[in-house]
């Protein structure tokens, strides 16, 4: 089979298709033969050696797959022939920059039958960060209102669906020529963070997801009624702020995805009933990897950036 793989920390160009031995399905693990693989901002950063999640090359990135299981040795819940998708093992690498991969049975879910596979790739990463944000660290309830940082992007665009399937008043920062976008999934209220103060626009937020970092994180504080939440996907470790809004009588809570299979089941329950879906701004063959992350590290995409096998 085929992988890409990198032997170095750099740019791109690092990034190399070679042959490899199919992997070998462990009990309650399944072998997937890859249809698509959903790329994240992460992933760019990883192939240049920002920070060691991976230890040192060379190494196969990747976890958000798409495809159809071909070996499912001692494991009841799937079969050969089954479409799958899923966030396997993060963040232990699940090399799935690659034309089959072994996955544990219980970090997949079959795909619904409303989306492709190249859609279905583009969820699990983005999906279960802002499920996990607003349904298990937020609490999001019906009534809350909801802000989102970066409601543009892979996670921000399914966070504003989640957040209303669950009943919430959802507003969002996104830049001007997105509006129409965030609105199209449902946000209530879209502040142009290009010309607006979202800490003059908004006030009373119970519960703000941060999918940005910067000083944005910071001055949410100023946004949130007594003993609101913020939930950040990017400063997470950050020790100092947190004591900050815990001083202030805030909740801080770091976001660190995991492949939740309750979660992974909620998502394809908001899909089936019409309430989730995941935009693709573009699509990449498998041998122009390189060209894929270049598109990344551009930035300002809408939505999430796929690799078809």
């Amino acid at each position: 089979m085929r992988v890409i793989t990198q032997h170095t920390f750099g740019g791109p160009e690092v990034l190399t298709i070679v042959d490899a031995p199919e992997p070998r399905a462990l009990p309650t693990e399944v072998l997937v033969r890859v249809e698509a693989i959903g790329l994240n901002p992460l992933e760019p950063r990883l192939r240049a050696g920002e920070f060691p999640l991976l230890g040192p090359p060379p190494f196969v990135l990747g976890w958000d797959i798409s495809g159809v299981v071909e070996e499912a040795p001692q494991t009841w819940r799937f079969r050969p022939g089954d479409e799958v998708f899923g966030m396997p093992l993060f963040p232990r690498a699940a090399s799935a920059y690659a034309e089959i991969v072994a996955a544990p049975a219980l970090h997949l879910a079959h795909k619904p039958a409303s989306l492709s596979h190249v859609e279905a790739s583009a969820l699990p990463v983005v999906g279960l960060t802002a499920w996990q944000g607003l349904v298990d660290l937020g609490g999001v309830t019906e009534g809350d209102r909801v802000l989102i940082h970066g409601g543009g992007g892979g996670v921000g665009h399914v966070a504003i669906q989640i957040a209303k399937a669950l009943g919430a008043h959802v507003i969002t920062t996104a830049s001007g020529s997105k509006r129409e976008f965030v609105e199209g999934f449902g946000a209530d209220e879209v502040i142009d963070y290009t010309t607006a103060d979202f800490t003059e626009t908004v006030q009373d937020i119970d519960v703000v997801l941060d999918t940005l970092g910067g000083d944005a994180v910071e001055r949410s504080l100023g946004v949130l009624r007594p003993g609101g939440h913020l939930v950040t996907a990017v400063a997470e470790e950050d020790t100092e702020l947190a004591a900050k809004f815990e001083a202030a009588g805030m909740r801080f809570s770091g976001i660190g995805v995991d492949p939740d299979p309750v979660a992974l089941r909620g998502l394809v329950d908001l899909v089936e009933r019409g309430k989730l879906r995941v935009h693709v701004e573009e699509t990449f063959p498998f041998d122009r990897i390189a060209d894929a992350h270049r598109r990344i590290e551009r930035g300002h995409l809408r939505g999430k950036i796929v690799l078809t096998v």
